[in-house]
C-alpha cells in the first residue's frame, strides 16, 4: 500500500473519540485488552428497553489506529443495536481478513482500510467493537427476566 498507515486523517481521528468517559451509573462495563499488542479499553453503556445503546463512555489506550477506531465507534454507536455493532464489527474484520471487498457503511470506516496489510494492528482496531459488544450483551442480559 503507498497510503501511510498513520496518515494524517488517522491522527486526526485518533484525537478526537467521541464520549471519551465513563459513565456514572452504566448498565454494563467491559474491558477487553489486545494479547497481541496491549492496547486496552473499557466500554460503559446504558441501553434503552428496545436495546438500543443510549449512552456510552469510551476509555482507551490504544495505538493511534486503535483509537481512530473508537473514534469511529464513539460517532456511530448511539442508536443502534448490538446486532448493529456486530454486524459492522464483521463488516470491518472480514476486510481485514481478506474475506470481503469492503469495510462497511460507517462514515469514516474506510480510513481503517490503511492497516489490512498490517495484521498486528487488526486486533487494536476491533477492540472497541468487542467492548462493546460485550458490555451491551451484558446490559440487556441484566435486562431480561428469567
Amino acid at each position: 500500500m503507498s497510503e501511510a498507515l498513520y496518515s494524517r486523517d488517522i491522527l486526526r481521528m485518533a484525537v478526537s473519540i467521541p464520549h471519551q468517559h465513563r459513565l456514572e451509573n452504566p448498565d454494563a462495563s467491559a474491558e477487553r485488552r489486545s494479547r497481541t499488542c496491549g492496547s486496552s479499553a473499557i466500554i460503559d453503556v446504558n441501553v434503552s428497553p428496545a436495546g438500543l445503546i443510549k449512552e456510552m463512555g469510551i476509555e482507551i489506550n490504544a495505538c493511534a489506529l486503535g483509537q481512530a477506531s473508537a473514534a469511529i465507534v464513539g460517532a456511530e454507536a448511539i442508536g443502534k443495536t448490538v446486532d448493529q455493532i456486530s454486524d459492522a464489527r464483521t463488516n470491518l474484520s472480514g476486510y481485514l481478513a481478506g474475506e470481503r471487498a469492503d469495510s462497511g457503511d460507517w462514515e469514516n470506516i474506510d480510513m481503517l482500510d490503511v492497516a489490512k496489510d498490517h495484521k498486528g494492528r487488526h486486533a487494536a482496531i476491533l477492540l472497541t467493537f468487542d467492548a462493546l459488544i460485550e458490555a451491551c450483551e451484558m446490559a440487556i442480559a441484566k435486562t431480561k427476566v428469567i
